[in-house]
């Protein structure tokens, strides 16, 4: 190569140069990306937990303050709607009035103490009978026989006796001569001993049937009426308790029982007269007189039984009926009046429903009670209240004391008709 063409060839290389650097000016164009730092990441990270843990503390309150509305609405809806009355103020009691049953002085049933047949009655109901009146007659014609066996079992029985008895002192005066045995001088003498026990024991069995047939005739035991005829003439009559065959009861006097609440147990006194009205005889006073009481209280009604005896004699009371048995006391403090629906009868003993506010809302508190006159409306309550206690009327059978209520006024549509 000529020295001219190197000239030229370095002459046109400048022209060249300017491509390739074109080129790698085009290729170096692009911006280089820088590397991510670690600080960047982790903040990122720490915002999405942190929004996560935002997130969830939202929901649990959320869910929280949904459970406390939900208890509390429960709560609401769980305490029973109770109607509530203020307790009204009733007049001091000097006096108080009970119910009382009127029963016969005495009363009693009459059976047969013998089997056979009905052959005769004379009394009817109604009747006024004295003691030992023939009230009817049995006919016991197998009792018949059997104390005509018993007869002659009797008469054998003293027959073989009286022998054995001769023979035996016969022996007994044999013996001394020694023309008998001892041996059988004692055989006889025993032989007589029990002959005479078979006669004590056929004596026993022949009054024994004659006891039995003196149960033929049936008497009134007492002086009194007959209330009750239970057979008739041709019946089979069984002896025993399982058939009455008449009633009677003695009327002269009645007895007259009541139950005395235990608050006046200690007012009522042995000879004390008592009034008594009936309502067959509504402007008529009878007067009785108290005569005995039980002297316990009944630990199931909490009252003294007491007895009231009232003459009779002219027959206008009749047993059975129901008197209003009137008794004095002295006068006690003040006393309300409550309905007898709102009354609580538990073991724990007779108890109103009150209402009174506290820390948790309106609560029901049991407030236990003694009662007075109590006219199947009302109740007289002589203890246990005080005035301004709001009463819970007809209050639900599961109550209970302390427990959160709901209070209507009575009249209200809340109050379901109150």
């Amino acid at each position: 190569m000529t020295h001219e063409s190197k000239t030229k060839e370095s002459k046109s290389s400048p022209q060249s140069q300017p491509a390739s650097a074109s080129r790698a000016l085009d290729h170096g164009s692009a911006p280089e990306q820088a590397p991510v730092s670690g600080g960047k990441v982790l903040l990122a990270l720490g915002l999405i937990v942190a929004a996560a843990l935002v997130l969830a503390v939202v929901g649990i309150l959320a869910r929280r303050r949904g459970y406390a509305v939900l208890a509390r609405e429960t709560q609401q809806m769980a305490a029973p709607t109770v109607s509530v009355a203020p307790a009204q103020p009733g007049a001091p009691v000097d006096n108080f009035v009970l119910p009382g049953n009127v029963t016969a002085y005495t009363d009693s049933p009459i059976y047969a103490r013998t089997d056979g047949y009905l052959e005769r009655w004379y009394y009817d109901i109604g009747a006024h009978v004295h003691k030992g009146d023939v009230l009817a007659v049995i006919a016991t014609p197998e009792l018949d026989q059997q104390l005509a066996q018993a007869e002659a079992d009797l008469a054998t029985a003293e027959t073989n006796a009286h022998n054995a008895q001769v023979q035996a002192e016969r022996y007994k005066g044999l013996v001394t001569t020694n023309a008998v045995s001892k041996f059988d001088t004692d055989t006889y003498v025993t032989q007589a001993a029990s002959t005479a026990t078979a006669v004590k024991s056929a004596q026993a069995n022949v009054d024994r049937l004659k006891e039995l047939q003196s149960f033929e005739k049936i008497y009134a035991p007492f002086d009194g009426v007959v209330t009750a005829r239970n057979v008739d003439t041709g019946q089979l009559i069984n002896q025993g308790a399982g058939q009455e065959l008449f009633h009677m009861q003695a009327l002269d006097t009645l007895r007259v029982y009541a139950d005395v609440p235990q608050l006046y147990s200690q007012s009522v006194r042995r000879g004390m007269k008592i009034a008594l009205t009936f309502p067959e005889y509504p402007e008529k006073t009878f007067w009785g007189t108290l005569v005995r009481t039980a002297d316990a209280i009944d630990p199931a009604s909490r009252t003294l039984l007491v007895e009231v005896d009232v003459d009779n004699r002219t027959s206008r009371l009749l047993p059975g009926a129901l008197a209003q048995v009137h008794f004095k006391t002295p006068p006690t403090g003040p006393t309300f009046v409550v309905p007898t629906s709102a009354l609580i009868f538990r073991k724990e003993g007779l108890q109103v429903g009150t209402v009174v506010s506290s820390a948790q809302g309106t609560v029901a508190r049991l407030v236990p009670i003694a009662i007075g006159v109590d006219d199947g409306a009302t109740a007289q309550v002589v203890s246990g209240l005080h005035a301004g206690d709001e009463v819970i009327q007809d209050p639900p059978d599961s109550l209970l004391d302390g427990e959160r209520v709901t209070v209507v006024k009575p009249g209200s549509p809340a109050a379901g008709g109150f």
